[in-house]
């Protein structure tokens, strides 16, 4: 398990004792510490992977503890969790925006705590095993900002993303196009009830999920700090590292990443529509299919019984042919009856031409979903 060390900060020591009892089930080594102050003193001593850190708090609120613990080279990588006894929209992003990766508002039971906790964790573990290829990435960005322009960068994505078939690929093109721009991204797709997730780093922060789900619907365009949040329909992209030292390239790079966006939503939604019309297709070949197989089935049993009724016609004529003679009928009767039988054949040749037209309807169907199929 990756998470293994983490350190409490509370000016209340009885909030400090509930999370002692809460974690003292799982396989944690937990240290506190009753101000910013002196967490700030014992962190780079202790060196936790995740920090509890309460917002309110004197000489130091938890704004500022974590801005400190940021702005430090050897503890700006640890994973720092705000304790609240109030999570407003303003409050999470100002936590969002000093740098913290979750938040969690008080009071909270044992199993949401050991939630947030197990999310970490695996942000850390999937941190951990992607640090190498990030660091390869950068580098990779740095390159190809010094070889393309911004504009070359953006028609390379447009062209590329039209032979893009799946969201999962399309979204990683996204990040990667955004890469070369050296930027820091957070992506949301929504395709109806699944929500899809890419982030840079490999996974989205707990936090950036929460602020891609409170926003979405808040207007196109959030910007807050070096942080700016655009809104689609389908989309949602978070980017951490605007360029704020040059006003006129945050100006372009705000442009382009709208256009970027919308791009990228409306292949999103291509993707979408030709998955939906892929789906109806087969359903259509299994309906066309099934009923292929029931007018066949259908002219089928209607030829049998026309073979059926040639046969007993042909013996009734042989049988009556051989019989009449015999039963000492006069001429009268005998005409009678052969004219009765040849009533009945003819009635029996007109349903035989009924049977034909429904044949005839039958091919004439099948005709036109062969074209619909073929359209």
């Amino acid at each position: 398990m990756a998470l293994t060390k983490i350190l409490a900060v509370d000016d209340e020591p009885f909030n400090l004792e509930i999370i002692e009892e809460i974690l003292e089930e799982l396989d944690f080594e937990l240290q506190v510490a009753t101000s910013g102050p002196e967490c700030l003193e014992m962190v780079e001593g202790y060196m936790p992977q995740v920090i509890l850190l309460d917002v309110s708090m004197p000489q130091m609120n938890g704004y500022e503890v974590c801005k400190a613990l940021k702005a430090n080279p050897n503890t700006a990588h640890i994973i720092v969790m705000f304790v609240s006894a109030r999570g407003t929209v303003e409050e999470r992003m100002e936590g969002y925006s000093v740098g913290a990766e979750d938040y969690i508002v008080k009071p909270f039971g044992h199993d949401e705590l050991k939630s947030k906790l197990k999310n970490l964790n695996q942000v850390l573990i999937e941190k951990q095993s992607l640090e190498k290829q990030v660091e390869d990435a950068t580098s990779t960005a740095f390159n190809a900002m010094a070889n393309s322009s911004e504009m070359g960068e953006i028609v390379n994505y447009v062209e590329n993303i039209g032979f893009i078939n799946e969201p999962e690929e399309l979204g990683k093109a996204l990040i990667d196009c955004l890469k070369s721009f050296d930027l820091q991204s957070n992506v949301e797709f929504r395709q109806g009830d699944e929500i899809n997730h890419f982030a840079l780093s490999g996974v989205c922060s707990p936090i950036v999920v929460e602020l891609f789900e409170m926003l979405k619907n808040k207007g196109r365009l959030h910007e807050f700090s070096h942080r700016i949040l655009v809104n689609y329909e389908l989309i949602s992209l978070l980017i951490l590292n605007m360029p704020d030292h040059d006003p006129d390239k945050h100006g372009r790079i705000r442009d382009h990443v709208c256009f970027i966006v919308s791009v990228t939503e409306q292949q999103l939604r291509a993707i979408m529509t030709k998955k939906m019309l892929e789906s109806q297709q087969a359903k259509l070949n299994a309906v066309a299919s099934t009923v292929h197989s029931k007018f066949h089935g259908l002219i089928s049993l209607l030829n049998e019984n026309r073979q059926s009724n040639e046969k007993v016609f042909k013996q009734l004529q042989e049988e009556l042919e051989e019989r009449i003679p015999t039963m000492g009928l006069d001429e009268d009767q005998e005409v009678f009856i052969y004219k009765k039988v040849d009533e009945t054949i003819q009635n029996s040749i007109a349903r035989e031409e009924s049977v034909k037209q429904v044949k005839a309807a039958f091919a004439e169907i099948e005709q036109h979903l062969s074209l619909l199929l073929k359209s």
